[in-house]
């Protein structure tokens, strides 16, 4: 296995990778930091109500951020371009859906950042894909050329 990516692709996925898995590492060790920056209520543990899961659900999501982060590092590494191709559409839909909580006032308007960091994820990674596409084609014509 190459510790590396090869490709424009493979970096997208990679940063991001790390990225997540940094995130997720973050929402484990410090919740509150990352409540803080999503504008979400950092309420400590004896003045939350009995029924309140708020860290519960921060956990699962920074447990999931993690392992999420550590499979794109692994499908950057093995260059694993049907993931890449796969995680477009779904970062896409992924930011539809947040952005409509926030929209709707179901989530406070700092969590569009989450929704930003997808959509750029899906953009830049759907561009590095269309760019190594183009880079392998002239790389077989000059080759077939000569």
């Amino acid at each position: 296995m190459r510790f590396f990516p090869h490709s424009a692709a493979g970096w997208t996925i990679a940063v991001f990778g790390v990225m997540a898995a940094l995130f997720g590492a973050l929402g484990l060790a410090l919740p509150s930091v990352v409540l803080d920056n999503m504008g979400l209520a950092s309420i400590p543990a004896n003045q939350r109500s009995q029924f309140d899961y708020t860290r519960v659900f921060l956990a699962a999501s920074s447990m999931a951020s993690l392992n999420m982060g550590v499979y794109y590092v692994v499908a950057a590494a093995t260059e694993w371009r049907p993931f890449f191709r796969f995680t477009v559409p779904f970062r896409l839909l992924t930011f539809t859906v947040f952005t409509a909580l926030v929209v709707t006032e179901v989530a406070p308007s700092g969590f569009i950042g989450v929704a930003l960091w997808e959509a750029a994820g899906a953009v830049v990674t759907g561009l590095a894909l269309i760019y190594d596409a183009r880079r392998a084609a002239r790389v077989s014509s000059s080759e077939a050329a000569r």
